[in-house]
């Protein structure tokens, strides 16, 4: 049995293969006919290179059918796909070349005189250039490749990809995915949010990234359904599109985003069956105000790159504001105790988790993978949640957030949640920040909510003494227009310490 990632893909395309598979924003449609010839072309021409199964094809490459369909045509051709943020700079571009050796670099045109030194500085044999528009020396190269191709063979323990994590702490780390992983968690993802025939998925998010790549893409493509595709967010255009799609992924931003636009109202999502929330904590009042003026209530789950989606709000059932839903099927989840045991529910502890969607270890880090891993197979996500009694996760914060001053634990989530509900406050981060007493502060950093009554330091502190133990209370209360935010949407903790470490 050929466990190609693409093998299954092909098995779930409709008969009728001039059925429409996707459509941009600028209105052209693209076949599944299409689909596999340019998929095939990609996958002809990579190989007619020299490449073989295995070997790493990284693509630094802004949002287009194109850039999919190259994605498509590497895991067909049973090579390494890694893709790259378009917000790196040189400096890790070099660092990522060099620790995963690709044979086969795509770049933006504009990036390609810095990575064209890199690429010779690193002994790359190929480079090409793939626009925004679609256009480049690899469609001009690539353009004469035999528009047929069959799907290599690969074993479900094959890497698939390579994703980089972000490295916020050091080093970033080359997260090892399988074919194995990838098809596990997108057939579960399939079942669990109900994709249906005639389901038509409004795709906005970025292609470099788990959510927009594997999660959004990969349901679309096992329901062999149609994408309306957008080459970015903007609120506008989703207003537009909704009412001609179904199911929606999104960033919390992009909610906010629709939110903050009066026009936006329950007409427009009439035809949606399902709204998506990930890569970053969804604030409650996000969840109730969208409620509130559609009428539609979001779904959150959890994942992360290691591991792809861990948990899931139902799609039938209670879906619980501040919570990210019970485990997917097929995915273990524990929280346990500093001593290694499961906490009962409603107590904080750290989140490991099991499945056929983990991560077999990181590239080139024997070290690290033997840090990451429980001796019965259990892989540390770093992040630090509970139960509650129905078996709903909740995420408190990573375990590197972890605020430890004078000796007591602080999770940043619990005064994050009482700093967001006052009046004033559209929403915080708490970090700890070196004391030479306590060895860290507590310090809150909160957004003023325009057209509200100023924030004030001192009767921030006030509230939070009447409702937390002192030693939680933040020695500082920093009021700013907005929090620093990678790609994805997730608050940037690392430069608030940077920042306010110093202050």
């Amino acid at each position: 049995m050929n466990h190609n990632l693409h093998a299954l893909f092909e098995s779930r395309f409709p008969l009728d293969r001039d059925t429409v598979f996707l459509e941009t924003d600028h209105g052209v449609a693209v076949t599944f006919r299409e689909l596999d010839q340019a998929t095939a072309r990609f996958a002809s021409y990579l190989t007619g290179l020299g490449l073989k199964p295995g070997d790493r094809v990284a693509a630094q490459v802004e949002k287009s059918p194109q850039a999919l369909f190259l994605y498509l045509g590497c895991l067909r051709a049973g090579l390494v796909w890694l893709p790259l943020n378009t917000a790196y700079q040189s400096a890790e571009v070099e660092y990522f070349l060099g620790n995963a050796e690709p044979r086969a670099v795509i770049t933006q045109p504009k990036s390609l005189a810095w990575t064209d030194e890199i690429c010779t500085r690193l002994v790359i044999p190929h480079l090409l250039t793939l626009d925004e528009h679609g256009q480049g020396t690899l469609m001009e190269r690539s353009a004469a490749a035999t528009a047929t191709f069959d799907t290599a063979m690969r074993a479900a323990d094959d890497l698939a990809a390579i994703l980089y994590t972000s490295g916020t702490t050091g080093r970033s780390k080359g997260a090892m995915i399988t074919h194995r992983n990838l098809a596990s968690n997108a057939l579960a993802l399939h079942k669990t949010w109900g994709f249906r025939p005639g389901d038509v998925l409004l795709h906005t998010l970025p292609l470099f990234h788990v959510h927009g790549l594997f999660v959004a893409c990969h349901c679309a493509l096992l329901n062999g359904g149609r994408m309306i595709f957008h080459s970015r967010f903007e609120a506008a255009a989703v207003m537009r599109a909704l009412p001609r799609a179904t199911v929606f992924m999104g960033v919390p931003t992009y909610y906010v985003r629709l939110l903050a636009d009066e026009k936006f109202d329950r007409a427009h999502v009439a035809n949606i069956r399902l709204f998506i929330s990930g890569s970053a904590p969804l604030l409650t009042e996000t969840f109730e105000a969208f409620r509130e003026r559609t009428g539609k209530v979001i779904l959150e789950r959890y994942g992360m790159t290691e591991t792809g989606m861990i948990t899931s709000n139902p799609l039938e059932g209670e879906r619980k504001g501040g919570t990210v839903g019970p485990p997917l099927p097929g995915v273990s989840v524990l929280v346990e105790g500093a001593d290694g045991a499961p906490v009962k529910s409603g107590e904080i502890g750290d989140i490991l988790v099991k499945g056929d969607n983990v991560l077999p270890g990181y590239w080139r880090m024997p070290e690290k993978n033997a840090e990451e891993f429980t001796a019965d197979g259990y892989f540390k996500t770093g992040d630090v949640g509970r139960f509650d009694e129905d078996g709903y996760l909740s995420i408190v914060g990573r375990s590197k957030d972890l605020v430890i001053t004078g000796g007591y634990n602080v999770y940043p989530k619990e005064i994050e949640l009482l700093l967001d509900e006052m009046p004033g406050v559209a929403e915080s981060a708490v970090i700890g920040v070196p004391h030479p007493d306590f060895g860290e502060a507590v310090t809150a950093v909160v957004v003023q909510k325009a057209g509200a009554t100023p924030v004030v330091e001192s009767e921030v502190i006030a509230m939070l003494k009447s409702k937390l133990a002192n030693f939680k209370v933040p020695k500082r209360v920093h009021v700013v227009t907005d929090l620093p935010r990678n790609a994805m949407g997730k608050v940037q903790k690392n430069v608030l310490r940077q920042q306010y470490g110093k202050a």
